[in-house]
């Protein structure tokens, strides 16, 4: 036996014992793998493949959106004041960034986004406005700012 076959042979040995070490038989004293079952079925439903006589459920309401924190208003009230400075001046993308900081605070004010179609309108990108009008209408419970939203949706 020459040196060349000897270590075919070791090769062949180490990957048979390299290859035995990865199966997937598990030792024992190991704990099986867990197996999913079905739950039980309810009172009084049918069995499985049985029609239903019961009507079926009505779907789940939507969420109603949150109101805002107690404390929100105060965080973005003054981001609101400057950015309406901001626009009073002409400066337009100062304007709108600041109202998107206060935007991230409170996402789900109305106030918001009142302030940012306004500006929105005042750049003269009134695309921009009617959306972001549409977006906050989502958002308000009454009041003067559902109105107008309403009218720079339209």
């Amino acid at each position: 036996m020459n040196v060349r076959s000897f270590s075919r042979q070791l090769l062949l040995a180490s990957l048979c014992l390299w290859l035995g070490a990865c199966s997937i038989y598990s030792t024992p004293g190991r704990q099986p793998a867990p197996v999913e079952t079905r739950p039980a079925p309810e009172p009084g439903a049918p069995a499985p493949g049985q029609p239903s006589t019961q009507p079926p459920t009505p779907p789940a309401q939507p969420s109603q959106p949150r109101p805002p924190e107690p404390n929100a208003s105060n965080a973005y009230g003054p981001l609101l004041a400057r950015a309406e400075q901001a626009s009073a001046g002409g400066d337009y993308e100062q304007a709108l960034a600041l109202l998107e900081r206060a935007q991230r605070i409170d996402p789900d004010s109305a106030e918001v986004y009142l302030a940012l179609a306004r500006t929105y309108a005042a750049k003269g990108d009134t695309s921009q406005a009617r959306a972001t009008a549409e977006r906050g209408l989502l958002y308000c419970h009454g009041g003067s700012e559902c109105g107008q939203l309403r009218a720079l949706a339209q």
